[in-house]
C-alpha cells in the first residue's frame, strides 16, 4: 500500500492544475475583452487557435515524453517533465497578462491578437509537458482499487482548494478597470503555483520498480505515434470518456468564465464579490466527498458513478440562469458544488480503469498518448467556451460600455443553461458508450498483475 503521504503529496498536483485553470477560465477572455479592448471575435479566434494548437501537442507530447525523459535512469521517464514543466509554465502565465500597456487594441487590434495568441500557446505547451505526464503517473504508481479511491479522494480534497483558490485568490489582486492590476494578479498566481511544486515533488518521484519498469519497456521499439492513436481511438470505453470530459470542461469553463460577467454585469458589483460566489462552489464540493464516496461503496462501478454525477451538475447548473441576486447565486453554486465533487471523485480512478484495459489489450503501457488525447479533448473546451460567448454575445449585442437586458440574459444563458446542456448531453452519450462493469475491471487488473506492466 503507498504511504499517505505520498497521496496527499501527489495529490498537491491537482491543486496546481485546478488553481491555474480556474484563474486562466475566469479572467483571460475578460482581461483581453473588456480590459485590453480586444473584441470578442479576436478574442474567440486566439482561443480557438489555442485549442488546435492543443489538438497537435498534447498527444505529440504524450508520445514523445512516453519514449524518454532526461536522467530517466535516476529518477524515471516522468518526473523531470512534470518539475520542469511546472515551473516554466507558471513563469509563461505572467506573460500571458503582460500585453504592452501602449498598444490600442480598439485602433490596431493585430498586434494584441498575436500577443493572446503566442502568450497562451506557449503556457498550453508548457501545461501540457506537466499535466500529460503527472496524469501518466497515477495509472502506473496507483495500481489497486483501494489506493486509487484513496488517492482519489485526498486528491479531490486537496484539488477544491485549488479550485477555489483559482477563483478566490485573483479577484483580491485585480479591480475591474485597472489593466495592470492584472499583471500583479498573475505574478501572484505564479509564486503560489512555483511554490506549490516543491510540495508535489515527493508524490510524483518514482520507485525502483517503476524506474526498472520503463527501462524494459524502453529497449522495445514503440509502434509509430499514428498507430498508437488509431488503436486508442478505436476503444469505444476510452471514447466515451473523452468525450464526457469534453462536454464536462466545457461546461464548467463557460460557468467559471461567466462569474465574473455575472458579478460585473449582471449584479453590478465589484471584483470581490465573485469570491464568496466562488466559496459556495468550494463547501458544497467539499459536502459532497463523503455522500458520494457512501453512495459508491453500494453501486461499486466508477464509471456509472460519473453517470450520475454528470447529471447532477446539469440539474443544479440550470437554475443559475434565473437567479436575481448575489445571495441566491453564492446558494446556487453551493448545491451546484455537490455535483462537482462527484465526478471530480470519481474522474482519476474511471480514468484509471480506461487505461487498464488499453494496457492490457495493446500489452503495452502507452499512457501517456491515451492522457494525450484526454488533455486534447478537455483543453479543446476552451475553444467551446470562447465560441459560446462570442456567439451569445454577439446575438444578444453584448457591448461592455452599454450593457442593455438582452445582453444580461445571455450572461444568464452561458452561466447556467447552456452549461447543463453540456453536462446532460456528457451523461448521456456516456451511458450509452460506456462498456466496462465491474467483472470486466476486474479481470483487466487480474491480467495486469500478471503481466507487470
Amino acid at each position: 500500500m503507498v504511504k499517505k503521504g505520498i497521496m496527499v503529496s501527489y495529490g498537491m498536483g491537482k491543486f496546481i492544475a485546478e488553481f491555474l485553470t480556474g484563474a486562466f477560465g475566469s479572467i483571460v477572455f475578460m482581461f483581453y475583452e473588456t480590459e485590453v479592448g480586444l473584441s470578442g471575435a479576436y478574442a474567440a479566434l486566439a482561443t480557438v487557435i489555442y485549442s488546435v494548437w492543443n489538438a497537435v501537442n498534447d498527444p505529440i507530447i504524450g508520445y514523445m515524453t512516453n519514449k524518454t525523459a532526461p536522467l530517466s535512469k535516476k529518477f524515471g521517464r516522468r518526473f523531470v517533465w512534470i518539475m520542469g514543466g511546472l515551473v516554466l509554465c507558471s513563469l509563461a502565465f505572467i506573460m500571458i497578462f503582460s500585453v504592452p500597456a501602449s498598444w490600442d487594441a480598439k485602433k490596431q487590434p493585430l498586434p494584441v491578437f498575436l500577443w493572446m495568441v503566442i502568450t497562451i500557446c506557449l503556457y498550453d505547451g508548457l501545461y501540457s509537458l506537466w499535466e500529460v505526464n503527472y496524469q501518466s503517473l497515477y495509472p502506473d504508481k496507483f495500481r489497486t482499487d483501494k489506493e486509487r479511491t484513496t488517492t482519489a479522494a485526498i486528491g479531490t480534497g486537496i484539488g477544491v482548494l485549488g479550485i477555489a483558490a483559482g477563483f478566490i485568490i485573483p479577484p483580491l489582486f485585480f479591480s475591474y478597470g485597472v489593466r495592470a492590476s492584472y499583471q500583479v494578479c498573475a505574478i501572484v498566481i505564479a509564486a503560489i503555483s512555483i511554490a506549490c511544486t516543491l510540495g508535489l515533488s515527493y508524490g510524483v518521484s518514482e520507485t525502483k520498480q517503476m524506474i526498472n519498469r520503463f527501462s524494459e519497456q524502453h529497449t522495445k521499439e514503440a509502434p509509430p505515434f499514428f498507430s498508437q492513436m488509431r488503436k486508442a481511438l478505436k476503444n469505444r470505453n476510452l471514447l466515451a470518456f473523452v468525450i464526457l470530459l469534453f462536454c464536462y470542461q466545457s461546461g464548467c469553463m463557460l460557468m467559471t468564465a461567466s462569474v465574473n460577467y455575472v458579478v460585473k454585469y449582471v449584479l453590478g458589483g465589484k471584483s470581490t464579490q465573485a469570491t464568496p460566489i466562488f466559496a459556495g462552489m468550494l463547501v458544497g464540493t467539499l459536502l459532497s466527498i463523503l455522500l458520494w464516496t457512501r453512495i459508491a461503496k453500494k453501486i461499486k462501478n466508477n464509471q456509472r458513478m460519473l453517470i450520475l454525477s454528470s447529471f447532477a451538475l446539469a440539474l443544479f447548473a440550470l437554475p443559475l440562469t434565473f437567479l436575481p441576486n448575489a445571495g441566491s447565486f453564492i446558494v446556487g453554486m453551493t448545491l451546484w458544488g455537490l455535483g462537482f465533487g462527484g465526478f471530480w471523485t470519481f474522474m482519476s480512478p474511471a480514468m484509471a480503469d480506461v487505461i487498464d484495459s488499453l494496457v492490457v489489450e495493446q500489452k503495452r503501457r502507452d499512457d501517456g498518448v491515451v492522457l494525450g488525447i484526454r488533455a486534447f479533448f478537455m483543453r479543446f473546451s476552451y475553444a467551446s467556451q470562447a465560441i459560446v460567448f462570442f456567439v451569445v454575445h454577439k446575438l444578444t449585442g453584448f457591448d461592455d460600455q452599454l450593457i442593455t437586458e438582452s445582453a444580461r440574459w445571455g450572461i444568464r444563458l452561458h452561466m447556467g443553461l447552456i452549461p447543463a446542456v453540456f453536462f446532460l448531453l456528457g451523461g448521456l452519450l456516456f451511458l450509452r458508450m460506456n462498456r466496462l462493469d465491474a467483472d470486466q475491471i476486474e479481470k483487466n487488473r487480474l491480467a495486469l498483475s500478471q503481466l507487470d506492466i
